[in-house]
């Protein structure tokens, strides 16, 4: 073990992930002081492979609803229990496997930043190649150097920060991540991300069903982070649900009603506007770097994304008002059985907002 790792804690959550559990726990070997993954359920053998690795399994009890951040909540009260002196923790995600290197490069900037909470690096998608869904994904992951407003789920963690800002909030069933992230900056923490290679994630999103379910989710995470935080000068997720109701509620009722009472098609023409906004954001991703296909393609999904997102966001209130509790979204498959998987796969992480979603 390379010298420092010992103040290292690693916390793997995961559910029947298969061959991708496995890559993950052999790219950990020897980087930290304790490993311990968190299991949700599986019934592929995930917890009896994890043991044979010499890592301590938590295995949830799932009478009582699974959230990713009381999955990751679990593991971090493991590891303290194990080894209290522990003063960094690696969360990772089961379907990721960590790129060498990149644990002794996070640890040494926590080590010289005292005022940093969290520091993350680059997610790729391993098979972007796979579906055009899988490249959009790799795109989202990329986020440029320096201090950001939040982080996801891979990230190296103080344990002191984490602490003072209560830990994740075990309800919270998508984007736990940025309001963890906010809290932080409240005790004001600093989050970092640094120009290096970070973990290999393998969404496996093939169809668009998947991708439709996501949106979904993500819908729900904006409008319950900007529930939770919305207030000045955090504005957290404010903007993205300002976006969905507009583009995909309150615009296309406007047209619709004045075409409807006007008696007048020619207003239909105002749907325009999202052919336009497409071509907006297509001319902002070719300026950066994108081909045309690809920055059509990512434009394309940012705007009409919007409507499975109104329904998330929708969702998300229609809940809260009833005083009833959101259930995790599920849009992964298992991996195939040659990949050694089985039933489910855990959710995601929202995805980190681009400026140009607007």
């Amino acid at each position: 073990m390379s010298q420092g790792l010992e103040k290292i804690g690693i916390v793997v959550i995961g559910r029947n992930e298969g061959e991708r559990l496995k890559r993950c726990l052999r790219s950990l070997q020897g980087r930290s002081q304790v490993q311990v993954y968190v299991d949700s359920g599986s019934t592929d053998g995930s917890g009896e492979f994890a043991r044979s690795m010499g890592v301590d399994v938590v295995d949830l009890d799932m009478s009582v609803p699974f959230t990713m951040a009381r999955g990751r909540n679990a593991g971090v009260e493991r590891v303290l229990e194990l080894h209290p002196e522990v003063e960094y923790i690696q969360f990772v995600d089961g379907d990721c496997e960590v790129v060498e290197g990149w644990i002794e490069k996070a640890l040494v900037t926590l080590e010289e930043k005292p005022e940093i909470a969290v520091v993350f690096g680059r997610r790729r998608e391993r098979f972007p190649e796979n579906s055009i869904y899988n490249r959009l994904i790799d795109i989202e992951w990329a986020v440029p150097p320096g201090e950001v407003d939040c982080c996801g789920g891979d990230t190296l963690m103080r344990v002191k920060a984490f602490e003072e800002a209560g830990r994740f909030d075990p309800t919270m069933i998508a984007g736990e991540e940025p309001e963890l992230s906010v809290r932080l900056r409240k005790k004001d923490w600093k989050i970092l991300c640094i120009d290096q290679e970070m973990t290999l994630h393998d969404a496996a999103l093939l169809r668009y069903e998947q991708w439709w379910k996501r949106a979904v989710r993500g819908g729900h995470a904006y409008a319950e982070g900007a529930a939770r935080h919305g207030e000045a000068p955090y504005r957290h997720h404010v903007r993205e649900v300002r976006s969905i109701l507009f583009w995909a509620g309150a615009f296309p009722l406007i047209v619709l009603g004045l075409t409807l009472g006007f008696m007048n098609p020619w207003i239909l023409l105002a749907f325009l506007a999202y052919p336009l906004q497409i071509l907006r954001v297509t001319k902002y991703r070719l300026s950066i770097g994108d081909s045309f296909g690809i920055g059509f393609a990512y434009s394309f999904f940012c705007i009409m994304d919007k409507f499975p997102q109104l329904l998330g966001v929708l969702k998300y209130w229609s809940n809260r008002l009833r005083g009833k509790k959101s259930l995790i979204m599920e849009y992964k498959d298992a991996p195939s059985p040659s990949d050694g998987g089985a039933d489910d796969a855990v959710v995601e992480p929202e995805p980190v907002t681009d400026n140009e979603k607007s």
